[in-house]
C-alpha cells in the first residue's frame, strides 16, 4: 500500500510539477507586418528553432523562476566595465555600468545595448551578467542601468528610489551614453519591469535620441492594475511570488530609510514609516508611499500611469517583446495586451514561448543546464537581426517566398494608422497627453526629472570607478536544481 502511494507522489511531482511530458515546443509570433516579419525571421533563423528547456526540470515555469533568482547566484560570469555617477536635477544618484566588447567586431560598428534591469535588480544581477558577458563576447558595447537604491555601495542622495514606469533615470543613461559616443546605435533592452520601463519610454512623448534604432523587452508586464490584481491571487501559487517582491522592496526602503524619510515628506505627504514596513503587498506599499511620493491620490490612477500598453501606438522603432506562457509572475492573461497590439501596431513583434518561467528559460542538459540561457543567446540574436536590418524600410520589402523554418506566425494583414507624430517639441507633446497616461514628472514632490546637472566623470573616453569584480568565472555547466560545481 505505501508503495502504491509513493509511486503516486512520485508520477504526480513528475507529470504534475516537473512536467516531464510535454516536449520542446517552437515559439509562436505576431505581428502585423507580415513583410517585416519575414524579414526579421531571416536575419533571426535561431529564434524560429524549437525552444529545448532542461529536461529534468525546465519545463516547469516555477522552477525556471526559482532557479534564476535563487540558485544561479551562485554561478555567473566575471564582467569587469566602469561604473558612471550622475547627478539629477533633483538631487538623486543615477549611476550605470559601461562594458566594452570583447570581440571588437561589432564595436567597429558602434553599437550599444542599454540595458533596463527588473524590480530591485542592478548591474550584479546574475542574469544581467551573463546577458553582458554574452553581448560583449559578440561585439557589443553594454551600458547598464543601476536601479536608484538596489546597490549599497551607492549612496541614495534623494527622497525617492526608482519606479514601475519612471523612465527618467533610463533616459538620463540613454543621454549619456550619446554625450560619449555620438555615432553609436542603441538597442533598448529591458527585463521583467526594466521591459515594461523600455517599451514606455520608446513610446512615450518624450524627444528620444536618434541613435536609438530598436528595442528588446522580455518578460515583462505591460499592464500594472491587471498584473497586480493577478498577484493578489493564490492561484499558481503568485502570492508567494508578491510576497517575496514586497518584502525586497521594503529591504530597500529599509536600506535607505533616512534619505527616504525625510521630514519635509513625511509631513508634506503623510509617509509613515510603520505604515510603510507593515505593508504585506506592493499595493499596500504603493498606496502608503509609492503613489504619494509620485504625486497621485489613488493607486489605481498611479498603476496607470505607470503602465506601458498605452504608449505601444507610438513605438517608431522595430521592437520584440518576449514572454513565456508558463510565467508564474506574469501569467497568460497579461499577455493579452501585447499580443493585440503586436497585431494592431507595425513596429510590434511579440514571441510567445510556452515554456521558459520568468527570465528563466534554461536550456539543454538533463539536470544542469548550458552556460547559457535561451534568453541570453535570443536577446543578442534578436538585437543582431534589429541593427542589420534597421536600415531598410519595413514596407516593400522583396522576399523569397518560402516561409522561414515553418514558423508559426500571427498576422493581422493590414497597417493601422497609429497616429503617431513626428518628433516635435517635448513641450509640445506633453501638452498634448498624445501618448497616453504619463507619469506626472513635473508635479513629483521631490521635482524629479530626466536632465542631470553634472556628471562624476567629465571625459568620454574615461569613465570612472571599475565595476566590482566579485564573482566566479562563468563554468562549463551551470548548477539546475543543486549539487556540485564542474
Amino acid at each position: 500500500m505505501y508503495e502504491l502511494v509513493l509511486v503516486a507522489v512520485v508520477l504526480c511531482i513528475l507529470f504534475k510539477i516537473l512536467n516531464v511530458n510535454n516536449s520542446p515546443e517552437k515559439s509562436i509570433f505576431y505581428c502585423s507586418n507580415q513583410n517585416f516579419l519575414d524579414e526579421f525571421l531571416k536575419r533571426a533563423p535561431e529564434l524560429t528553432q524549437p525552444y529545448v528547456p532542461t529536461r529534468f526540470w525546465g519545463f516547469s515555469g516555477h522552477i525556471q523562476t526559482i532557479v534564476q533568482s535563487v540558485i544561479s547566484r551562485l554561478h555567473c560570469p566575471l564582467v569587469n566595465g566602469h561604473r558612471i555617477s550622475m547627478k539629477l536635477t533633483d538631487g538623486a544618484t543615477v549611476t550605470y555600468d559601461l562594458y566594452h566588447a570583447i570581440n571588437q567586431q561589432k564595436e567597429m560598428l558602434d553599437i550599444t545595448l542599454a540595458i533596463c534591469p527588473g524590480i530591485g535588480n542592478n548591474s550584479e544581477s546574475v542574469y544581467i551578467r551573463r546577458v553582458v558577458y554574452h553581448a560583449q563576447l559578440n561585439g557589443y558595447r553594454v551600458c547598464v542601468l543601476n536601479h536608484i537604491g538596489t546597490l549599497a555601495s551607492v549612496p541614495v542622495t534623494s527622497p525617492r528610489i526608482f519606479m514601475y514606469g519612471n523612465t527618467a533615470d533610463y533616459a538620463a543613461m540613454i543621454k549619456d551614453v550619446v554625450r560619449r559616443y555620438p555615432g553609436t546605435k542603441l538597442v533598448c533592452v529591458g527585463f521583467s519591469m526594466g521591459g515594461n520601463i523600455v517599451g514606455k519610454y520608446l513610446g512615450e512623448p518624450r524627444i528620444k535620441p536618434v541613435n536609438v534604432v530598436a528595442g528588446v523587452a522580455v518578460c515583462a508586464g505591460y499592464d500594472m492594475i491587471g498584473g497586480m490584481r493577478m498577484l493578489m491571487e493564490w492561484n499558481g501559487f503568485r502570492r508567494m511570488y508578491m510576497y517575496a517582491m514586497t518584502e525586497n522592496m521594503k529591504a530597500i526602503i529599509r536600506r535607505c530609510w533616512k534619505e527616504l524619510f525625510t521630514v519635509e515628506v513625511k509631513n508634506k505627504l503623510g509617509i509613515s514609516e510603520r505604515q510603510v514596513f507593515n505593508s504585506g503587498t506592493l499595493v499596500e506599499l504603493d498606496d502608503v508611499y509609492t503613489r504619494r511620493l509620485a504625486g497621485f491620490k489613488s493607486v489605481t490612477e498611479f498603476y496607470i500611469a505607470n503602465s506601458s500598453y498605452h504608449h505601444f501606438k507610438n513605438i517608431k522603432v522595430p521592437t520584440v517583446f518576449i514572454n513565456a506562457r508558463d510565467d508564474p509572475i506574469i501569467p497568460p492573461p497579461l499577455l493579452e495586451v501585447i499580443r493585440d497590439a503586436a497585431l494592431k501596431y507595425e513596429n510590434i513583434v511579440f514571441v510567445e514561448q510556452k515554456f521558459g518561467g520568468h527570465l528563466g528559460f534554461y536550456e539543454g542538459g538533463f539536470l544542469r543546464s548550458n552556460p547559457l540561457t535561451w534568453q541570453d543567446r535570443m536577446v543578442v540574436h534578436i538585437a543582431d537581426a534589429l541593427v542589420e536590418g534597421g536600415g531598410k524600410e519595413k514596407e516593400g520589402l522583396e522576399l523569397e517566398s518560402e516561409n522561414v523554418s515553418n514558423a508559426t506566425v500571427h498576422t493581422s494583414g493590414v497597417f493601422d494608422d497609429t497616429g503617431t507624430e513626428s518628433d516635435e517639441k517635448e513641450g509640445e507633446f506633453l501638452n498634448r497627453n498624445s501618448g497616453g497616461p504619463n507619469l506626472r514628472i513635473e508635479k513629483f514632490n521631490i521635482g524629479m526629472t530626466s536632465d542631470y546637472t553634472s556628471l562624476d566623470s567629465s571625459d568620454p573616453g574615461s569613465p570612472t570607478n571599475l565595476t566590482p569584480a566579485n564573482t566566479p568565472v562563468l563554468r562549463r555547466k551551470v548548477l539546475g536544481c543543486g549539487g556540485g560545481e564542474e
